[in-house]
């Protein structure tokens, strides 16, 4: 979080109770997190854990020290086991082995949902938790090092439409490597449509529970690479590099919980796409 002094390093709890102080809020929206792809959460569990149990433990204490009169803490849908039950509902939650390449990720983030419930049934404090599906959309991160599939897969597509060498005399287009196989089925929701969601359940949703966030539809990664080859106009081929881990095999939540709310997702995965491929060529090419 930016500062006039600079930075706030939300790791710090002097850091967060100082900007509690300063800016006073009566509701927030916990969003801050370590994120990324299966890569970086397969390499940096150690940061993934400590980075994510230390942001929202000062974040939660200090919004129930202040006052704050309602908090919602965002989570991910990797709490989940890695073999469960499709489509995921809400109850699934420890009921099996999580998936191991993302495991401290998803652990931080369960302590945060428990968190919230103990802080509700003890002291009375309003938290709640929401569980969002993979997410993409304007200021994702298409580091490919550390990005989630989506945003990972319009930066080599359109990077490999220029990746062009000489060879025996004429033009070659070198392919690019995708992980996995392609089978795992995934589903993705518009940031867009998660901001409408937090800000529903911000004002309707009361729930002890935590409650999924998602479009209740999903593809396979080779299904998703297939639209984005034809948004970004990449002509060359692609492989699977089978070396790399799939990840959870299926992952699609039951969203009806939040849906018996009013909210519906209203961005479709090719519209969103298109839109989140404009705002990369506008403001990281």
């Amino acid at each position: 979080i930016s500062s006039p002094s600079g930075h706030w390093d939300l790791r710090r709890q002097d850091d967060v109770e100082r900007f509690f102080r300063i800016n006073n809020p009566e509701y927030v929206f916990l969003a801050a997190a370590k994120v990324g792809g299966i890569g970086a959460n397969s390499t940096k569990k150690a940061e993934f854990i400590y980075d994510n149990l230390m942001i929202q433990t000062n974040i939660i204490h200090t919004a129930y020290k202040t006052g704050v009169k309602k908090l919602v803490f965002l989570g991910s849908s990797c709490i989940y086991p890695k073999n469960p039950e499709i489509p995921i509902t809400e109850d699934q939650l420890m009921t099996s082995a999580l998936e191991p390449s993302n495991d401290a990720y998803a652990i931080a983030k369960i302590a945060g949902i428990k968190m919230c419930q103990a802080y509700r049934q003890q002291y009375g404090f309003n938290a709640i938790s929401l569980m969002p599906t993979n997410l993409y959309g304007p200021n994702d991160n298409f580091d490919l090092e550390s990005s989630h599939v989506l945003p990972a897969l319009i930066r080599k597509c359109h990077e490999g439409k220029d990746n062009v060498s000489v060879d025996m005399g004429g033009p070659y287009m070198h392919p690019i490597d995708l992980w996995g196989d392609g089978s795992p089925m995934r589903e993705f929701l518009h940031v867009d449509d998660l901001a409408e969601a937090c800000y529903k359940c911000m004002q309707d949703y009361e729930g002890e529970e935590h409650i999924n966030v998602g479009t209740g539809e999903d593809v396979t990664i080779k299904e998703l690479a297939e639209t984005i080859v034809k948004v970004t106009g990449y002509q060359n081929y692609y492989q699977w590099d089978s070396s790399k881990p799939n990840g959870t095999p299926r992952k699609v939540l039951n969203v009806d919980k939040i849906k018996s709310l009013g909210w519906e997702p209203k961005i479709g995965l090719r519209e969103g796409i298109e839109s989140t491929y404009e705002w990369y060529l506008e403001n990281e090419v």
